[in-house]
């Protein structure tokens, strides 16, 4: 079994050049459990991964990258991966809109309470809510969301509902309505987009069933109307955000410094910084990589700027790792499938089993690999 792995592993291994520093493959091939069992079955778990490995010299930042499986014509549900994108579009639009800023109290039409960006864009980082995502929803608008992302040529990104409501694809927006003073309200604009066109992907319709209204239809899952965010472009989110000189200027996101910084500082939250429970919301509750599998506080040398999804079985990550300690950075992006049973809408996934501790246990063997070999 191990000759074989290791046979699969050399001919679907790709990166950017032949180079004996392969901490990805290094990982992958690990006779940890958590990598071994996922690696012997890799069509059931459908994984994808993207590395890049940074390098600081006084006038320079060097990327390195390794890939595995990275396909972005096969479909898989990116869950709350999406709110990172969306995040960031909010920020721009809201450092030029006169009407609001981070701290404007405003609500979107039919909520009962005022919020704030600033509240919600920390919320969406340090628990994933889904409500906060859907009021961005509303601001930005779906037509304005996409078209912006095409224009930083990301690659294959469709963004096209709202999460966990029933009103998910309505095509037209909600107003928000803003607090101008104590007494004055000022209502937006709804925007009516354009209708959802079908995604024509690889695998996009999958599993057995699935259950709708509580009636399991063995049938397949469509998924062709879903949000499609897949690992090459979230990657490439990630690198312009924290690394924007690497890129032309219409590829950067267009926010000043104080709105990064804020961005920034958001990504990095735990959720016992905006008082959640620890006992429930833990360091790692939303950072899989290296720490998803224990409910321990995350040292305070190790930085973890990032965004999870997960939903149908499907989890992803997207980290930008700094561990000032050791003096190693780098940025990385895995998504699994864990659906043993081929069944969507019945909440027994493997999340807990398989997919969160191979996540763990990817992050802390390239994380090992890094530190060893940092300075050869």
């Amino acid at each position: 079994m191990r000759s074989c792995l290791l046979l699969v592993l050399m001919l679907i291994f790709s990166c950017a050049e032949e180079s004996e520093f392969d901490p990805l493959q290094a990982a992958l091939a690990s006779d940890n459990r958590s990598i071994q069992r996922v690696m012997d079955s890799l069509e059931q778990y459908e994984v994808q991964i993207k590395l890049t490995t940074i390098s600081r010299s006084p006038d320079s930042v060097v990327f390195d990258e390794f890939q595995f499986q990275l396909n972005d014509s096969m479909y898989f549900y990116p869950a709350s991966s999406v709110k990172f994108p969306v995040a960031i579009l909010a920020l721009e639009k809201l450092q030029k809109d006169s009407r609001l800023d981070l701290d404007t109290p405003f609500f979107v039409e039919g909520d009962s309470s005022f919020t704030t960006m600033r509240s919600d864009i920390r919320d969406i980082f340090a628990v994933s809510s889904n409500d906060t995502f859907n009021r961005l929803f509303e601001y930005l608008g779906k037509d304005s969301i996409n078209n912006r992302l095409e224009s930083k040529d990301l690659g294959k990104i469709r963004i096209s509902h709202r999460l966990s409501t029933s009103d998910a694809f309505d095509l037209t927006t909600r107003p928000l309505i803003i607090q101008i003073s104590d007494s004055t309200l000022f209502n937006t604009e709804p925007s009516i987009n354009q209708p959802i066109r079908s995604l024509e992907l690889e695998g996009i319709t999958k599993g057995r069933g699935y259950y709708s209204d509580d009636e399991l239809v063995l049938e397949p899952m469509d998924f062709s109307e879903r949000n499609y965010l897949p690992v090459s472009s979230l990657h490439a989110i990630m690198q312009r955000v924290f690394f924007p000189n690497k890129f032309s200027a219409h590829k950067r996101f267009d926010l000043d410094s104080s709105h990064m910084t804020f961005l920034k500082q958001s990504m990095a939250l735990y959720p016992r910084d905006l008082d959640y429970d620890p006992v429930n919301y833990y360091d790692s509750y939303g950072k899989f990589f290296i720490y998803g599998d224990s409910k321990e506080p995350i040292p305070d040398y190790i930085k973890i700027y990032n965004k999870v999804g997960y939903a149908y079985g499907y989890l992803t990550d997207c980290a930008y790792i700094v561990d000032s300690k050791q003096q190693i950075e780098y940025i990385l992006t895995a998504t699994i499938h864990v659906n043993r049973n081929r069944i969507f809408n019945d909440d027994a996934y493997e999340y807990d089993e398989i997919g969160i501790p191979f996540l763990a246990q990817l992050g802390r063997e390239i994380h090992e690999y890094l530190i060893l070999n940092s300075n050869n």
